[in-house]
């Protein structure tokens, strides 16, 4: 091993096919100072291609693909033994699945499966690198949660409590870990416009909704889905975007543009104003709301000319 390889930072980043994980290892492994030594995983390999060619001149330089499945102990067993001396300096937790829609409507095995990724996935790979990070009295844990960990969001009831999950186990686990130098960072993304979020609302658009009642249903066609296409093109941000962030402990909201939003919850503590706000929003003034995203997406634009 080089002196440079060495020094290198190692960063395992999970979920890596596409989307956030994949701008956040590209990113990395192109530093101009080559500070990190990138291994990127996912569960296919079979889907590396776009890594590959986001990567460059990186691969397999700074930048290495590796199988691994957040749903399998032996799978992130076998991936951690085989780095050198299991040394994983900074893990990045982006491997998740999303569901939208009625609860009625979602399959309790679909629902499992769902936080066995999201949540139980990031739970094992904790168990696995803690130790180490431990011994090494340093380490650095970060997580892409959501806004929707901080607030819950209209048909977004699984996915939201998954996320809400994640957030108390970095925010309880946060206070050991300082003990042994440890870092955890929450990232808390709102809407980001990926190949993920676009999969989710394609199956939105065609699922049975056969198992709730008519007006429900009417609400989650006519209201939720077009309100949720206006909100991403108000306020979406890019992968890149995201992994440009810096990555202070604890909490890190990507998008300055909805944290009025968030911030609605801990303007009162009894829950009763972020309800009312969203409640009316998007049942009795749709037409503030929409103004509202418009005067937003201006300000997206002028962001994006600076």
């Amino acid at each position: 091993m080089s002196i440079i390889e060495w020094i290198q930072v190692l960063v395992l980043v999970t979920g890596c096919s596409s989307g956030i994980g994949l701008a956040v290892a590209a990113r990395l492994a192109k530093d101009k100072l080559r500070r990190f030594r990138v291994v990127a995983t996912m569960r296919d390999l079979t889907k590396r291609g776009p890594l590959e060619e986001a990567a460059g001149e990186t691969l397999n330089k700074t930048l290495e693909i590796k199988e691994l499945d957040a749903c399998s102990e032996a799978s992130i067993k076998d991936c951690v033994s085989s780095l050198p001396d299991r040394r994983v300096d900074v893990l990045v937790n982006n491997a998740g699945v999303g569901m939208i829609g009625p609860l009625e409507c979602q399959s309790m095995a679909a629902i499992k499966e769902l936080f066995d990724t999201n949540f139980f996935g990031l739970v094992r790979l904790v168990k696995e690198v803690l130790p180490d990070m431990k011994q090494r009295q340093s380490g650095h844990i970060v997580v892409m949660s959501s806004v929707m960990g901080i607030q819950g969001l209209l048909f977004n009831d699984v996915y939201s409590a998954s996320k809400f999950a994640v957030e108390g186990f970095c925010e309880s686990l946060a206070i050991q870990a300082m003990k042994f130098n440890i870092k955890t960072t929450l990232v808390e993304p709102g809407p980001v416009v990926t190949e993920f979020e676009r999969k989710v609302y394609e199956l939105a658009e065609t699922m049975d909704l056969s198992g709730t009642d008519e007006e429900t249903a009417k609400i989650f066609r006519e209201l939720y889905l077009p309100y949720s296409k206006k909100v991403f093109s108000s306020l979406g941000q890019t992968p890149e975007e995201v992994a440009e962030a810096s990555y202070p402990p604890l909490r890190h909201q990507t998008n300055r543009l909805y944290m009025p939003m968030t911030a609605l919850k801990h303007a009162d503590p009894t829950g009763r104003l972020p309800l009312e706000a969203f409640y009316k929003m998007i049942f009795k003034h749709d037409s503030v709301f929409n103004a509202s995203l418009g005067v937003l997406r201006l300000l997206q634009r002028r962001a994006g000319k600076k």
